[in-house]
């Protein structure tokens, strides 16, 4: 679910281990249509899955000059780098095991008891599938990851609290690394 088609594909594997080895998890990869094509790429820190304006910069340039060299895209483009944000597209198992106890919205490549599209709070997951308590239903629904095809965390007070708090703790951890450098310099 990282990709939709063969060229967000293509791009995914040439960016991908440079994003990696910088620190990064790629969340998406999307080549967009329009007057002139975007090349979205979602990305966040391995260490606590944020992503700030300075790391957008970073990864922008890593990810032109990859880009240059093995041009993957036949016309114009513009790129995009960009946090996942609160509401973010959930991309791979260990998405849905990280914000288990969160609500989400869940669509499928086909239909199950007459219906495609699911929403409900994140339980975990099993093996390879996705467990989620529906909304409405008191049972925990077993989804087989590879049926999803799009998904992502609906924003709540609870979601915006661990958001503010994760941020929070990432710049006190910033903070304390700059006073240590400040102070060894």
């Amino acid at each position: 679910m990282k990709t939709k088609t063969e060229t967000d594909k293509r791009v995914l594997r040439l960016i991908e281990p440079a994003i990696t080895d910088m620190g990064y998890d790629v969340v998406r990869v999307r080549v967009m249509a329009g007057k002139r094509a975007t090349l979205q790429i979602m990305a966040a820190r391995q260490k606590d899955g944020l992503m700030d304006v300075e790391d957008c910069s970073e990864l922008s340039k890593a990810v032109s000059s990859i880009l240059e060299v093995e041009d993957p895209l036949r016309d114009a483009y513009i790129l995009e780098v960009s946090s996942p944000g609160l509401d973010r597209p959930l991309t791979s198992l260990k998405d849905f095991e990280t914000y288990e106890g969160y609500l989400a919205r869940l669509e499928l490549d086909r239909m199950i008891e007459g219906r495609k599209r699911f929403r409900g709070v994140l339980a975990g997951i099993d093996g390879d599938h996705i467990d989620i308590d529906l909304d409405g239903e008191d049972d925990t629904a077993q989804i087989p990851f590879d049926w999803i095809s799009e998904a992502k965390l609906l924003i709540t007070d609870e979601l915006i609290k661990a958001g503010q708090e994760k941020k929070e703790a990432a710049q006190k951890q910033k903070a304390a690394v700059q006073t240590e450098q400040n102070n060894t310099a």
